[in-house]
């Protein structure tokens, strides 16, 4: 809202109300607090393996032909131990483990659809990321889990070296196993820098990845789930 009703120029709407910029401020605050608290508490568990990882990305460092010890290099290899760790953390996390802590016994039997999820991983061939969404439905048989769930083992999964098509039917089966709904679809569209960077340097390509289970074996029913994930 503008405070200067008589002389303003400023093109705002005196009768909005303002903006409480300082409320988006603490939140994004206390979000970088606690994702640097869970950093942290990943790397002091992994001293060993990081020291260990900075050596040998040193020793790389001299067989490219650098110097690890200029200016520019000499905490290169630690800050890489410690990107490489958080990037791969899922192999110290349970997917299985995280779903099954937010069951809730619901008589609903109608498609859940969690689409457009975010995530980051890397590739195991190159070491180079790939990166898209991920689009999730399952049909429950009387057990729902927690909406933050989904995303939470799409990141587990995510968070390890692999391969679209591997990903794709690793979320599937964890809910499936987990939760035993009456059926689940997962969909994954991605950019691989594999292929944008290096290799053929093809920029737009994009690879989509399917995986399904029970009632998702019916076509009018994976087609309904397309259809939705694409408005």
């Amino acid at each position: 809202m503008c405070k200067d009703n008589n002389n303003c120029h400023c093109g705002l709407d005196p009768q909005s109300p303002e903006k409480d910029t300082n409320v988006d401020l603490q939140s994004d605050v206390e979000q970088g607090i606690a994702g640097q608290a869970r950093n942290d508490g990943l790397f002091d568990k992994n001293m060993d393996k990081i020291d260990e990882l900075a050596f040998h990305y040193s020793e790389i460092l001299k067989l490219l032909g650098e110097d690890p010890t200029r200016e520019g290099l000499q905490k290169t290899p630690k800050r890489v131990a410690k990107s490489m760790l958080f990037l791969t953390q899922g192999y110290q996390q349970n997917p299985d483990e995280i779903l099954s802590s937010a069951i809730f016994m619901e008589d609903y039997k109608q498609m859940v659809i969690v689409k457009d999820i975010d995530f980051y991983s890397m590739c195991e061939h190159h070491l180079l990321p790939f990166f898209g969404k991920v689009h999730v439905a399952y049909i429950p048989n009387h057990a729902i889990t927690g909406l933050s769930k989904i995303p939470r083992i799409v990141e587990v999964f995510a968070r390890r070296l692999q391969v679209q098509e591997r990903m794709t039917t690793q979320i599937k089966d964890c809910i499936q196993q987990t939760l035993n709904p009456l059926g689940v679809m997962v969909v994954i569209e991605a950019q691989h820098l594999c292929m944008q960077m290096r290799g053929v340097e093809k920029q737009n390509s994009i690879t989509t990845t399917s995986d399904f289970t029970g009632a998702f074996e019916a076509a009018k029913t994976r087609e309904e789930f397309i259809a939705l994930i694409k408005r």
